[in-house]
């Protein structure tokens, strides 16, 4: 029942990669690959299916033996109090410099993963755009972030075109 689930909501992510307007988001450059990887925690993001309803986010990123990256999602369940679960893997979409990805939670279908703004000094918190204007994501080496950085994070997102009064502000308390 549990790889059932993780199905669904890995194909909600691929097919839902379809939905929302398209935006002009800039990848960053002198992109490190081997100081992304870790585990990241999910601070705020926009409300989609496969997501919904899920405290106490967590991103894990680590190098595959075929070149890709394993992504490993992880969320708490308000509803049932039960983590859930949802590998994939991403490829970068042009060079390893570049931190535009494409993930995949669900076969052949693949999602843009743009990092459009990085603490590049320690590489602390992350600004994610699934290029759509419906995916949007803030994350962290901490559960938490100062307010300088989720200001700067609404004000870049608005001007990308991201409706910031919709962000969900991710429990993190189950640590």
């Amino acid at each position: 029942m549990l790889k059932l689930k993780a199905l669904i909501l890995a194909a909600g992510f691929a097919l839902g990669a379809c939905g929302g307007k398209s935006l002009d988001v800039v990848p960053v450059t002198n992109f490190e690959t081997d100081r992304y990887l870790g585990t990241w925690y999910e601070v705020a993001r926009l409300d989609h299916s496969f997501e919904r309803g899920l405290t106490n986010v967590t991103a894990t990123y680590s190098k595959r033996e075929d070149g890709l990256i394993r992504v490993a999602n992880r969320g708490l369940s308000a509803k049932t109090q039960k983590y859930k679960d949802a590998e994939g893997r991403a490829k970068f979409k042009s060079d390893e410099t570049t931190g535009h990805l494409k993930v995949s939670f669900f076969g052949p279908f693949f999602g843009d993963y743009i990092i459009f703004d990085l603490d590049k000094a320690n590489y602390s918190y992350a600004y994610i755009s699934g290029g759509r204007d419906s995916y949007l994501w803030l994350l962290s080496r901490t559960p938490e972030v100062p307010d300088a950085v989720r200001q700067d994070f609404i004000t870049q997102s608005k001007a990308l075109g991201y409706k910031t009064d919709d962000l969900i502000w991710v429990e993190q308390s189950a640590r």
